[in-house]
Order: structure tokens, then C-alpha cells, then sequence
């Protein structure tokens, strides 16, 4: 009866403190505390009064029973079942050892030994139960602090993962801010390199202008010229016709003929030199077209040479020319080209006339120009005796706005300027060559 009221105690602490009754179900907290006062008061009453030992006995039965029948049957308390097949024995056996005991004595003591044996034994199962149980409990329990460990974690990559995402955005949204800000600084800065190009392409115009205006000047002197011979000529060829002399009149109207041959190349001559200058001044079409290499080159020498002696009237230099006859005509943009030739030759004259001033009268300003066919590819090279490139300078000279001239006096754009249309423009290549002091010269290769 002892051990059985013990172990109904322990039950109903076991099922007040591990499945915490008193704040899940209120009404089974007040009965299993009733219980728990009825087993301490029939474990009072079994030890302090013999005479009642008996009802006891059967009321701690009876307690322990019900104990057993609510936790059996009653829902809420599902989890705490384990507990019935640890104590199911001993209760079973304890209940059968007491009946026997009050039916039938002799068969009582006959199975007293038996009983015995099985209440031992079924005490030593409890007991194992018991940790068992409390084992499967305990690893339960860690398999629910994993569990929470693990869920935590995932709300926490959750919120993470959002934070993150949120973070994404933000910088997403700044960077496409950033992108449309450099974009429009792109345009500026692209708007601002085409009025610049356009500026320095003006600028090389104004120095063409001088150079046109003596070109033009020589075949329209040829066509005045011979417009007032023509004129003489035909007055003489009326008082011929008058004479009846037609074979004079024949002749000079030869004469006239080949003045007017003369007049109409010299003006083409002069269109031509008006059209170069106008495909200068204007936007680049990036159309290429057959272009005759050497007269485009002696073309933009002149040009370049009479321009600076316009300004500079005490300057003089030597054009030394030596064009191959054997290159045919290629394909190129020819404005394009013609500003990077402009381009080299005025740099050319500037670095001699500056010379000039500093040598004096020993120095003789020389500017050389050859065209060469190398296998597939036509290569101009450019060469002065200046002063040269200074060594430290020369990886920078195809830099934008990058000079060698004293401020005022150069943009710094057009060798960039030049360095892009040979090697972009036209897949051809553009190098220099120099010694401060002595020389500078470029080299350009085109493709055939």
C-alpha cells in the first residue's frame, strides 16, 4: 500500500510540474491535488491506525486505479500514457496480490513467494521505465530545442534574406540613379567633345584660309590672263574676218581654244580648292571613297605652308617631296585624312618657324614628305628638322588635351584628334619618331 500511494504521488507531481496542468487545464490541477492529499492522508491512516489498515488499503487501490483511468482515457492527458506502462505492472500485480489475499488465504499463501518475485520484478521494470522514459523525454526535449534553434534560425534568415533584398533594392535604385547621372554627364561630356572637335576643326580652318586664298589666287590669275588674251584674240580675228584671211582667222581660233582649255582647268583647279575647304568645314559623313593619296598629301602641304607665310610674312621653309607614282587610288574619308595631314604639317611649320627664331640664319626650316607602297598598306611619313619631341613627354603627345605649345596657342586636340581617325577610323596606325633637338617625325600607315 505504501509503495503504491508513493508512486501515485509521484504521478501526479510528475503530471502537475512536466505537463504543467495548472496553466493548461485549470479543472484537472484541483483533482489532481485532491488525489495527491488523499493518497498523503490513506498513507496517514495506513501507518497510524491498524484497525482501518484494510480500508486503506482498498481506498489506496481504488485512488490509484482511478489515477490510472483518467490518464488512460481522458485526452489532455495523452502525453503522460508512457507512464501507465511503467506502473501497469506493479499496480496489477499489487491489486491481484490483495485479492487473493482477501478470497482465498491458502492460494494467497501459496503464491505469496510468486507474487512477491513479480512485484519485485515489476518494481525493477518501473523503475527502468521510468528512466526510460524520462530519457525519451529528455531527448524529446532536445529534439524540440533543436527544432526551435532551427526555426529561429530560418525567421531569422527570413528577415535576413528580406533586410538583404531591401538592401539590394536601395543600392539598385542608387546605382540606376548613379547610371542615369553618368549617362547625362556622358552626353554633356560627348556634347562638349563634338563643339570641341568642331572648334579645333575651325581653328585649322582659319589657318587654311591664308593657304586657300594664295592657291585660289594662282588659277585665277591664269584665268584672267587668259580671258584678257582671248579677248585680244578675238578682236584680232574679226579684222582677219574682215580681210577674208580665214586661214589666220583658223589659227586663232586654235589659240582660242586652248586658252579656253587652259581657263576651264585652271577654274576647276580653283572649284576644287573651294570644295576641299568646304568638305573640310563640314561634319564628317564617315563615307569612305577612292582618293588619289599623294595629291590630297601635296594638297594639304601647300595649303598648310602658305597659310603660316600669310602670318608670317619673313617665313620661308624647303618643301622636300617625294610621292610614290606606283600607289593607286584608296579607300579612305578623305576630310578625315586631310585633317590629320593638316594637322602634322602645321606642327611641322610651327616647330621649324619656332626653330628659325632661335638659330637664326644657320638654320634652314626643311619639311619633308614621302608616300610609300609597303606590300598592302601605304605608309606617309612626315619629318621636320624642330626641335623635337622631348623624350619625356612623347607617350603623352596622342593624349586629349595634351600640348607642347604655350597656352593660348594650341587645344591639345589634334593630334588625339588625328591618333583616332587613323587607328579608328581607319585601322591604320600612327607613330613618331624623334630626337630632342634635331628632329621630329610621324609616321601614318593606311590599309590598301
Amino acid at each position: 500500500m505504501l509503495l503504491e500511494l508513493i508512486i501515485a504521488i509521484i504521478i501526479v507531481r510528475y503530471l502537475r510540474t512536466v505537463l504543467h496542468k495548472e496553466e493548461k487545464i485549470p479543472k484537472w490541477d484541483k483533482i489532481l491535488v485532491y488525489i495527491m492529499y488523499a493518497a498523503i492522508g490513506l498513507m496517514v491512516v495506513g501507518l497510524g491506525i491498524s484497525a482501518l489498515k484494510p480500508v486503506a488499503v482498498w481506498l489506496s487501490h481504488a485512488l490509484v486505479l482511478y489515477l490510472v483511468y483518467i490518464l488512460y482515457t481522458e485526452k489532455d492527458f495523452a502525453q503522460a500514457r508512457p507512464v501507465l506502462l511503467a506502473v501497469a505492472p506493479f499496480i496489477i500485480l499489487s491489486v491481484f496480490s490483495d485479492i487473493i489475499n482477501l478470497t482465498d488465504y491458502k492460494a494467497y499463501s501459496a503464491l505469496k513467494s510468486l507474487v512477491s518475485t513479480g512485484i519485485a520484478f515489476s518494481f525493477v521494470w518501473m523503475v527502468a521505465m521510468w528512466f526510460i522514459t524520462n530519457k525519451q523525454k529528455k531527448d524529446l526535449e532536445k529534439e524540440k530545442i533543436k527544432t526551435k534553434v532551427q526555426e529561429e534560425q530560418k525567421t531569422r534568415m527570413v528577415s535576413l534574406k528580406e533586410q538583404l533584398e531591401m538592401q539590394v533594392a536601395q543600392r539598385t535604385a542608387e546605382l540606376t540613379k548613379q547610371k542615369e547621372a553618368l549617362e547625362h554627364t556622358l552626353e554633356e561630356l560627348k556634347a562638349a567633345q563634338t563643339q570641341l572637335i568642331q572648334s579645333e576643326k575651325m581653328a585649322s580652318l582659319g589657318e587654311l584660309t591664308a593657304g586657300i586664298a594664295h592657291e585660289i589666287q594662282n588659277p585665277l590669275n591664269f584665268v584672267n590672263n587668259f580671258s584678257e588674251v582671248n579677248t585680244e584674240l578675238i578682236e584680232e580675228m574679226r579684222q582677219e574676218i574682215d580681210n577674208n584671211n580665214f586661214e589666220e582667222v583658223k589659227a586663232i581660233a586654235k589659240d582660242i581654244k586652248e586658252n579656253e582649255e587652259k581657263i576651264n582647268h585652271h577654274g576647276k583647279r580653283a572649284d576644287a580648292i573651294v570644295k576641299g575647304m568646304l568638305q573640310h568645314s563640314r561634319k564628317s559623313t564617315g563615307q569612305k571613297e577612292l582618293t588619289n593619296i599623294n595629291e590630297l598629301t601635296d594638297e594639304y602641304l601647300r595649303l598648310s605652308y602658305h597659310g603660316l607665310r600669310a602670318k608670317e610674312k619673313s617665313f620661308n621653309a624647303t618643301l622636300k617631296t617625294s610621292f610614290d607614282e606606283s600607289i593607286e587610288k584608296i579607300n579612305i574619308i578623305p576630310q578625315d585624312i586631310g585633317r590629320v595631314l593638316l594637322n602634322i604639317f602645321n606642327n611641322s611649320f610651327y616647330a621649324v618657324a619656332e626653330k628659325k627664331k632661335e638659330a637664326g640664319t644657320n638654320y634652314e626650316p626643311t619639311v619633308c614628305v614621302t608616300t610609300k607602297k609597303i606590300n598592302d598598306k601605304v605608309e606617309i611619313r612626315i619629318k621636320d628638322n624642330g626641335n623635337g619631341i622631348p623624350q619625356k613627354v612623347i607617350d603623352k603627345i596622342f593624349q586629349p588635351f595634351f600640348t607642347t605649345k604655350p597656352t593660348g596657342q594650341g587645344t591639345g586636340l589634334g593630334l588625339s584628334m588625328s591618333f583616332d581617325i587613323i587607328n579608328k577610323g581607319h585601322n591604320g596606325d600612327m607613330k613618331v619618331d624623334t630626337k630632342d633637338g634635331e628632329f621630329a617625325e610621324f609616321i601614318i600607315t593606311l590599309p590598301m
